[in-house]
């Protein structure tokens, strides 16, 4: 499954790590384009998860259309399957209307999706399932992220041992077929003339990143992170296992709910939050497709945009 090289070839990919200023980016360069902005963030499709996930605000969403949010409640779950269907059926309608669809975002995973396809495997043993969940729950993430590793070195490899969802259903292929789930992916990018040809990722330096990491870690707890947290508590049903898993929901929702430091959380969501950074960097860097943009903190948005708009044109 993946998009019809029709609609690909119309797309454009703006991808970067975690705090490094693409959305601001995003909306000059959409306007520049006549773009409207797809969300590549599989944490933005949960409605109430606004302020940790930096969900663009309104007066963003009025000056460019802004799709592929707010999909689920937090407590569903939502497959990379489900974001595809989305994404086509969001590129269709932008298409329709002789426009372009711009994704932005980080999620690494989703960006391969779009540019490769994926085979999700054989359909969901709900038993099997419950019974891996059980076990991660038991033995804790990294003992379960070994036992994969020991069957299925490359889907390891790609997967935090905290990354439970994946994790399990890795676990869940092997044991329902007998194949690691890495086989049912073909890990190739499509022939050099059939690629999109507009994949550029955003490659700051590290020290500058992780000061703004830092810094957004702050603001976001200014603009009520913390109160976002406390109201997803109230919900009428708990949180999923991957909405649980959100860099900067985790964190706190564990220290309410055990009586830790919230000092000490907020460290954590900062070190997580590099950490991501580093994965990211990862992801964009073996994905052949993606041409790095070097920027060196000392850019205008402007600047910026005015560059990148080319490069996306």
């Amino acid at each position: 499954m993946r998009l019809p090289d029709s609609i690909l070839r119309e797309c454009r990919f703006l991808a970067g790590p975690t705090g490094c200023g693409k959305s601001a980016i995003a909306l000059g360069i959409a306007e520049k384009l006549e773009a409207e902005i797809l969300s590549l963030d599989s944490m933005a499709i949960y409605r109430g998860m606004d302020v940790g996930t930096a969900k663009p605000v309104l007066a963003d969403r009025r000056r460019v259309p802004h799709h592929l949010i707010d999909l689920a409640d937090p407590w569903e779950d939502y497959s990379v399957a489900d974001y595809l269907i989305a994404a086509r059926g969001a590129c269709e309608e932008i298409v329709s209307r002789g426009r372009i669809p711009l994704f932005v975002g980080g999620t690494g995973l989703y960006l391969r999706s779009l540019l490769r396809g994926i085979f999700s495997g054989p359909p969901a043993d709900e038993v099997v399932r419950a019974r891996l969940e059980r076990r991660y729950d038991e033995i804790g993430g990294e003992a379960f992220h070994a036992e994969l590793a020991a069957v299925d070195p490359t889907t390891a490899n790609r997967v935090h041992p905290r990354d439970a969802r994946r994790l399990v259903r890795a676990r869940e292929v092997y044991e329902l077929t007998g194949q690691p789930l890495s086989s049912f992916h073909d890990e190739t990018p499509l022939p050099v003339g059939l690629r999109p040809e507009h994949v550029v990722w955003l490659r700051p330096p590290r020290d500058w990143l992780y000061e703004r990491i830092n810094a957004r870690v702050d603001a976001m707890l200014h603009a009520g992170l913390l109160d976002e947290v406390e109201a997803l508590r109230r919900l009428p049903r708990p949180l999923g296992k991957t909405a649980r898993q959100a860099i900067g929901y985790k964190e706190l929702l564990d220290a309410l709910e055990s009586g830790a430091s919230l000092e000490a959380a907020v460290e954590l969501i900062r070190s997580r939050s590099r950490q991501l950074a580093r994965r990211q960097h990862t992801w964009f860097r073996h994905l052949d497709e993606c041409r790095p943009f070097d920027i060196s903190g000392e850019e205008s948005t402007d600047e910026l945009v005015d560059a990148l708009a080319v490069a996306l044109r």
